[in-house]
């Protein structure tokens, strides 16, 4: 019996399907990388969504004990980063009183009575005073005549069923001690007043008391025209070039001004004479001949 052949070997692959192979390779090995990548980044996506949405419920679970709270109907929740609200402390009387407030006699002028209320709201307002106690405070303060006016003028709101407000004591309070007639003569003289004799600090002084009685809106600018226009004539002139929009500064500049003519003028005056009543003595710089002696005369 003849033997039989072995079978010849399979051929051996050209070097075109050896890449096209490697290349599926590496695209498939991309492809399961592609895919593990993605669930990888699925899974983290439902963690942070899951960690998202309990964060969520918690901020509403303490945002409703926190109204209740605030409503009075639940405790404060056991939560060892929950902060209380702070309780408002109210200001008291005492607390005001600290400040040293003056008292209001009502035996003062228009001027006086006008501070003294502006001082109060001063106060009140750095500390964010309710109105009740606005009132209440300023009346523990009147005193003597005002005292017995304001007891007279409560009564007959009372009567009348008006509610006694801060806004109405307000206006009770100026209308009997700083009247509209008052302050309309308080804007007439503003609006008229100019330097004259005064001196440039004496004229702002009362320029910026009669400002605040100008009832019209007035800008920084115009309130520096306005009190351009008063000073005299010759710190005027030399004032007028500068152009400054800013009061502070002109004020300021027109003092330096002021101070540098008075200077000026002092160094220019004659000096002054003395002596008797020839006057013919100077006091400084003054040149004397030498003394001589007169000629000696014979006996006649």
């Amino acid at each position: 019996m003849a033997r039989r052949s072995p079978p010849p070997p399979p051929p051996s692959p050209s070097p075109a399907q050896s890449d096209v192979s490697n290349l599926v390779r590496v695209m498939e090995s991309f492809v399961v990388a592609m895919q593990q990548q993605n669930a990888s980044l699925i899974q983290q996506n439902t963690v942070a969504l899951q960690q998202l949405e309990a964060a969520r419920v918690s901020a509403e679970a303490h945002q409703r004990q926190f109204v209740e709270l605030i409503n009075g109907g639940a405790r404060a929740p056991a939560d060892p980063f929950y902060i209380p609200p702070t309780p408002i402390q109210e200001w008291s009387l005492e607390n005001f009183l600290q400040h040293h407030p003056a008292k209001f006699c009502g035996n003062t002028s228009a001027d006086e009575a006008d501070q003294w209320f502006r001082d109060m709201e001063r106060i009140f307002n750095a500390k964010n005073c309710p109105d009740d106690n606005r009132l209440a405070y300023t009346e523990y303060l009147l005193s003597g005549e005002a005292s017995h006016w304001w007891t007279s003028t409560r009564t007959l709101l009372e009567r009348s069923g008006k509610p006694i407000t801060w806004n109405l004591f307000q206006n009770k309070f100026y209308a009997e001690y700083f009247p509209d007639s008052v302050r309309y003569t308080k804007e007439v003289e503003f609006l008229q007043l100019v330097q004259r004799g005064m001196t440039v600090t004496e004229y702002a002084d009362k320029f910026k008391h009669l400002s605040r009685f100008h009832t019209l809106d007035m800008d920084e600018e115009w309130q520096c025209r306005k009190f351009e226009n008063g000073l005299r004539g010759d710190i005027k002139l030399l004032v007028k070039g500068l152009c400054i929009k800013e009061f502070p500064t002109l004020v300021e500049r027109a003092k330096v001004l002021e101070k540098t003519k008075n200077e000026m003028q002092f160094q220019q005056r004659p000096p002054q004479r003395i002596g008797g009543p020839s006057g013919s003595k100077f006091r400084h710089g003054d040149r004397r001949k030498p003394y001589s002696k007169p000629p000696f005369q014979g006996l006649k």
